[in-house]
């Protein structure tokens, strides 16, 4: 009963967080990935984008060559089923198989969460944040 209750509120406090963290990007249909030189997070080229809860889609014309050469790769994502335009099941196939790669678009939006972007080579794109190590992932 006790481990059930924890899970629930940790969802609901994820939930919560991610919905403020995202918020911000959503307002200005900005998408960051941190920079393998800085360490900072640095704004990309981001079109059509809609964002629900705390998933948000949108297409980049920037090259995934480009992208792995100057952004940090995330080493762990794990997409979950959401309200919204990312079909979870699918993007964690294919993150697994290669055919996505997935970067770091910020490390502690909120306590214990990160904020990960998985790019397809042709410009798809899903953003969504999820439990980090420090949240005992």
């Amino acid at each position: 009963m006790l481990k059930t209750l924890t899970l629930g509120a940790l969802a609901w406090s994820l939930q919560a967080g991610a919905q403020e963290a995202l918020a911000g990007a959503r307002a200005a249909d900005e998408i960051r990935l941190t920079s393998v030189q800085t360490g900072e997070p640095e704004t990309i080229l981001a079109e059509a984008m809609t964002a629900e809860g705390a998933e948000a889609c949108f297409r980049t014309p920037m090259s995934l060559a480009l992208l792995t050469e100057t952004y940090a790769v995330y080493e762990r994502p794990a997409p979950e089923p959401g309200p919204g335009c990312l079909d979870a099941r699918r993007l964690r196939a294919d993150l697994a198989t290669g055919t996505a790669v997935a970067f770091l678009s910020e490390r502690e939006v909120a306590p214990g969460m990160d904020r990960v972007v998985a790019i397809y080579p042709d410009g798809r794109a899903y953003a969504w944040i999820q439990l980090n190590e420090k949240a005992g992932k």
